[in-house]
């Protein structure tokens, strides 16, 4: 790990942390009954750029970029911009407030749309890639 990849990550950070304020502060009037804007907007939209872009940007994929870049986006944008400890907060207050269907739907909504957009991202990217099965950093059995 060297100051420069957490510069890099730390940058990112700060880029996805702000744009997951103001996707908040935009999605809020829409959002009081339900966190529609933490579960649409920044898990599912985060969890599909994150799939997208680690499977295109590997070292054999269609746009490789260097380590450091991929750190800046993935570790760093993503890292600051999806909210799973939002989300845990959010489902623990509907909870709290007795809203135990709410809670139940956005749990669930949450582990699907999001499995299902960083599938997605996946998916989109292999095809770019001509194929390529690996995401991030770690190698299915179809890659060896």
């Amino acid at each position: 790990m060297s100051f420069t990849a957490c510069l890099f990550v730390m940058l990112g950070g700060a880029l996805g942390t702000l744009g997951r304020y103001l996707v908040s502060v935009a999605t809020a009037p829409y959002s009081r009954s339900m966190p529609w804007g933490t579960i649409l907007a920044i898990n599912t939209v985060g969890s599909f750029v994150i799939g997208f872009f680690g499977t295109l940007t590997l070292a054999h994929g269609r746009f490789p970029v260097s380590e450091n870049m991929r750190l800046f986006v993935m570790v760093g944008i993503c890292g600051g911009y999806t909210t799973f400890s939002s989300f845990s907060l959010q489902t623990l207050d509907l909870m709290r407030a007795d809203a135990w269907g709410r809670a139940m739907l956005n749990i669930i909504l949450s582990a699907v749309l999001c499995l299902g957009a960083v599938s997605l991202g996946h998916h989109a990217a292999s095809k770019l890639n001509a194929g390529a099965f690996q995401i991030a950093q770690n190698e299915t059995e179809e890659d060896a």
